[in-house]
């Protein structure tokens, strides 16, 4: 099997953990505050510690080997943060009531009165939800190409991200609709926007793949994964009243990721 199938296939896994979370979500009646807690903060963690500890060090060394150490160091730092500026500014973009971030657990009366008026826009959530998951179908992608096995516990980390995102999409779809299939079968195809991502920016980028290519997209990634768990994740975690939960989450998922990457050294 080719280099690039097996990248496109881990992509379609990451992608498809979307699935995973709508089947919770149409599953269980009401996830209670302390598993939403501990869901969140977990994915936060994982996320994290990939992220600083395993991205972006890929992503200095490439750029380190396109020009030098120093040179390579900036870049990574600049990649970084502009991967921030471009998430936050989709973030920015997509409007609150539809989007995913701002109402993912039904915690308060005024939250639950929102997602009432979220009932007849489903589909809308579904596609915020696709917008974010677009750039990380590249990362995943350009990690499993550049190194299988190094793109394992990215790809985990991704997948769990996606869980919790799968919830958001199913919870206003069953409630719109009364169907639990629509909103599993929505759910999933929301995260089939990542498989999209891989293959437009393979497309696109192809012809300029290198060190520096991987550097840049890689730094690029590191910082939307701290961005989305820094924004998103850890902050809805806390919001359920569990704040130890979501805390022991986040290190638990630290420990899995430095684990698995010492596993896969």
């Amino acid at each position: 099997m080719s280099a690039i199938m097996i990248a496109f296939g881990m992509t379609v896994f990451a992608g498809m953990a979307t699935g995973i979370g709508g089947l919770i979500a149409v599953l269980k009646k009401d996830p209670d505050d302390r598993f939403m807690a501990a869901a969140l903060g977990f994915s936060a963690g994982v996320m994290l510690y990939v992220s600083m500890m395993e991205i972006l060090p890929k992503a200095i060394d490439h750029l380190s080997t396109a020009t030098d150490v120093k040179t390579g160091n900036w870049w990574a730092i600049g990649a970084f943060f502009g991967g921030v500026i471009f998430i936050a500014a989709i973030d920015r973009l997509v409007p609150k009531a539809i989007n995913p971030h701002e109402a993912m657990l039904d915690d308060t009366p005024e939250l639950h009165e929102r997602r009432q008026k979220l009932m007849k826009m489903g589909t809308l959530t579904a596609l915020a939800i696709a917008i974010h998951n677009f750039p990380e179908g590249f990362a995943t992608f350009l990690s499993a190409l550049d190194d299988p096995t190094l793109a394992i516990p990215i790809v985990a980390a991704i997948a769990i991200h996606n869980i919790p995102e799968g919830i958001a999409v199913a919870v206003p779809i069953r409630e719109a609709t009364g169907s639990r299939a629509k909103a599993f079968w929505l759910s999933t195809l929301s995260g089939m926007s990542e498989p999209v991502g891989a293959v437009l920016g393979y497309l696109i980028l192809l012809p300029y793949l290198g060190d520096t290519t991987l550097g840049l997209a890689f730094g690029a990634v590191a910082g939307i994964m701290v961005f989305i768990s820094m924004d998103e994740l850890l902050p809805t975690a806390v919001s359920t009243g569990r704040h130890h939960h979501a805390i022991y989450g986040l290190v638990l998922g630290m420990a899995v990721m430095a684990v698995s990457l010492v596993m896969f050294l």
